[in-house]
């Protein structure tokens, strides 16, 4: 889904509207391995201030489930950039899982992630991605055990999304030690690409987590952070991007 050493960005769509998102999407483009699309939810519980606030907001100027998937389809025609949408279980099952498949797929998603569905209770989701082609993503802990954390891998088709650190999202300046050690167990234990996130925010992060096995970095509230407060938010996210790859 991505290649090594690639730059996951997260953007929650429809902060602060449709139009800005995919303003936003092509301007991270250029440096992304792949695109992580946060759909608004009401309760975002992994969430830290930042995207709570990003969600919200988004709420509030009158987003619909809707806008993601043509916000989807307008990117995808002229991207090829795989973009995997996040989200949290409650807008799948109002849809339908079968359905909310369907029209990712037709919309142009590459994969899902739902933050709050358990491995052990998503047949139902894995057999409709299985059937639509969409790639699948699962989250896993630092504490996640070694039986867990192999059930996990066999279940993501897309990646395994390492969460570094105890707790919500948020931009940090240091790292824990122990995501290092996590990074290099999992990656005696899985076969899938290993894409990092939570606490990721400079290049000094990525280098790290590369170094000790990671094929990939997400960034989620570093990036939001420079939509809600630059000037000029495209201009800052293309030169963020260019930093967090090691161009400048």
């Amino acid at each position: 889904m991505f290649e090594r050493g690639s730059i996951i960005p997260y953007i929650t769509a429809g902060d602060p509207s449709v139009e800005k998102t995919l303003r936003f999407m092509f301007a991270v483009e250029e440096f992304a391995g792949a695109i992580e699309l946060g759909i608004p939810f009401s309760d975002p519980i992994a969430d830290g201030k930042t995207i709570q606030e990003s969600h919200e907001r988004a709420l509030r100027n009158g987003f619909r489930l809707e806008n993601v998937f043509k916000i989807l389809s307008t990117f995808k025609r002229e991207s090829e950039t795989p973009v995997v949408l996040m989200t949290y279980y409650n807008p799948i099952f109002r849809t339908g899982v079968k359905e909310f498949i369907a029209r990712a797929r037709e919309s142009g998603a590459d994969g899902i992630l739902v933050v709050d569905l358990p491995v052990g209770h998503s047949r139902e989701f894995l057999d409709g991605a299985r059937r639509e082609g969409i790639k699948t993503v699962f989250l896993a802990a630092p504490n996640t055990p070694d039986k867990r954390l192999v059930e996990i891998d066999r279940a993501a088709t897309g990646f395994v999304y390492l969460i570094s650190l105890y707790g919500t999202t948020g931009a940090r300046k240091e790292l824990p030690e122990s995501v290092f050690e996590f990074v290099k167990r999992a990656r005696m234990l899985c076969s899938n690409r290993l894409a990092v996130g939570f606490g990721v925010s400079r290049r000094g992060h990525v280098e790290e987590l590369l170094d000790v096995g990671a094929d990939g970095v997400i960034v989620g509230s570093a990036l939001i952070r420079i939509i809600t407060e630059k000037e000029k938010p495209i201009e800052a996210l293309k030169e963020k991007m260019k930093e967090l790859a090691g161009l400048i």
